[in-house]
């Protein structure tokens, strides 16, 4: 499917995996349109669009993509926006952790990535067909879906979500001329990583097979280019990890 003239929505796409993705589709003549909590730098976007929006707030998603409508075509939705925050099941006297925090990662990570995908999911089947598909939409899922770690519950819950429903919403959305794609990011530099010092980087980044380093931002997004141009790319969780696998700790 062709990128050129067409309408990209980012979520997330202020920092990180996002704003990679956003800056790599804006450079292919995309018309590009971040959602994100947090306004980014006034010039790390150029000529994308943005709009402040909580993923969660399904009135809010609905009025950012009316909006992005109004741009041309919306054929393209990138789900990045994710939280993590770690947590065990007990405390270390041994009661129990409430549970509000676990219901809201699960909120943001899963119930957000659906709340995006299936109001997307409507306007992209608004457009006229292009090359025999009208969009793709492409969610990320994480190598924790897998290879959870101590602390990760909630995060490995909500992203193994993430990761089994690409299929039956490929399914369900092929009627449509629509494709799903999960990308499943292994250890990546993200602005979260870099506040660790240089070495504990390092020390990160040599835990992955191959390439022994952490994985760049521009490297996630060149994966989502691919699932755009490919059109057999479909109902499928793409690990991008270098080979890792997360151990316990």
């Amino acid at each position: 499917m062709k990128v050129e003239n067409n309408v990209a929505v980012v979520t997330g796409g202020s920092s990180g995996l996002g704003l990679a993705t956003a800056k790599r589709l804006s450079n292919m003549g995309a018309k590009v349109f971040v959602l994100d909590r947090q306004k980014p730098p006034s010039d790390a976007l150029g000529t994308a669009h943005f709009a402040e929006c909580d993923v969660t707030d399904e009135d809010g998603v609905r009025r950012a993509f009316e909006e992005a409508s109004a741009l041309g075509p919306v054929r393209i939705v990138v789900n990045c926006a994710g939280i993590g925050d770690p947590q065990r099941v007990l405390s270390r006297d041994g009661s129990t952790k409430p549970l509000a925090p676990f219901r809201h990662v699960l909120q943001v990570n899963l119930v957000g990535t659906f709340t995006v995908l299936s109001i997307g999911a409507g306007f992209i089947a608004q457009t006229q067909p292009q090359d025999g598909e009208r969009g793709v939409i492409v969610n990320t899922a994480s190598v924790a879906a897998f290879d959870g770690q101590i602390g990760q519950a909630a995060y490995s819950a909500s992203k193994g979500g993430v990761a089994a429903m690409t299929l039956p919403l490929a399914r369900d959305l092929a009627q449509s001329l629509i494709r799903v794609v999960a990308v499943a990011p292994g250890i990546f530099r993200t602005p979260l990583l870099s506040t660790l010092p240089e070495a504990a980087q390092v020390a990160l980044g040599e835990q992955i097979p191959h390439p022994k380093r952490l994985g760049e931002p521009d490297e996630f997004a060149a994966l989502v280019e691919h699932i755009i141009g490919n059109p057999m790319l479909n109902g499928e969780v793409i690990r991008l990890d270098g080979a890792i696998r997360m151990g316990p700790r």
